[in-house]
């Protein structure tokens, strides 16, 4: 069964710094697209960034300038670096395909903005 495993989430202050990664069981090679999501409580899951094999990137304005999606193939990983967190980026954070979630959602990884 294909796994999504999320790590390196946390508790940071405002303006600090988090790496996620989310781990693969199966080759990302091929996918063309992942992205990472995010969900608070109370809340809907929203999409925080994308990434194409080739390279293209999307973010939405509340992260951009912020995040930075990138992906290592050969690790079957991708990696979403937070910069200047804020106080409404507390949320878990998921990963997925993109744009259709045709992976099992993994457990997601925590991480509490607070100062």
């Amino acid at each position: 069964q294909v796994q999504l495993v999320e790590s390196g989430g946390g508790l940071v202050q405002p303006g600090g710094s988090l790496r996620l990664s989310c781990a693969a069981s199966i080759s990302i090679l091929s996918f063309n697209a992942m992205a990472w999501y995010r969900q608070a409580p109370g809340k809907q899951r929203e999409l925080v960034a994308t990434l194409t094999s080739g390279g293209s990137t999307f973010y939405p304005d509340s992260v951009k300038g912020r995040f930075t999606i990138s992906r290592d193939n050969a690790k079957n990983t991708v990696y979403l670096q937070m910069n200047s967190l804020r106080l409404e980026d507390t949320a878990v954070y998921y990963c997925n395909k993109y744009p259709r979630n045709s992976l099992p959602w993994g457990q997601g990884t925590q991480v509490t903005v607070s100062s």
